[in-house]
């Protein structure tokens, strides 16, 4: 028997710059996310971020089931951000930039 209902909770903290990331790491909400809404495990994703714990992957997806459409919110104003950030990035290339990346991708995407 489990003694007084223990309450499971997750450490998120938000930056500077309105990001959150999850507990004490560098590791971005919006990426753990993701990461679940495209099926990973949690065990992958801890497998991927090997500063999370399997505990702590399980509460950011209970707190995401929790707080679906405010997270949705979050996640689809950070990714418009990363677009536009991506796009000011690709605007400013050099036309030697430009010419040696002629697909106009940014190293990584």
């Amino acid at each position: 028997m489990i003694p007084d209902h223990p309450v499971i909770s997750i450490s998120l903290q938000t930056d500077e710059h309105g990001a959150i990331r999850v507990g004490n790491t560098r590791v971005l909400l919006e990426l753990v996310i993701h990461a679940y809404a495209l099926g990973e495990t949690p065990e992958g994703i801890v497998e991927s971020c090997s500063t999370l714990t399997t505990a702590d992957v399980y509460a950011v997806i209970a707190y995401y089931l929790a707080h679906r459409d405010e997270l949705d919110a979050y996640v689809r104003q950070r990714d418009q951000q990363a677009d536009q950030l991506l796009r000011a990035l690709e605007a400013n290339l050099s036309p030697q930039a430009r010419a040696a990346n002629p697909f106009g991708c940014v190293k990584g995407t």
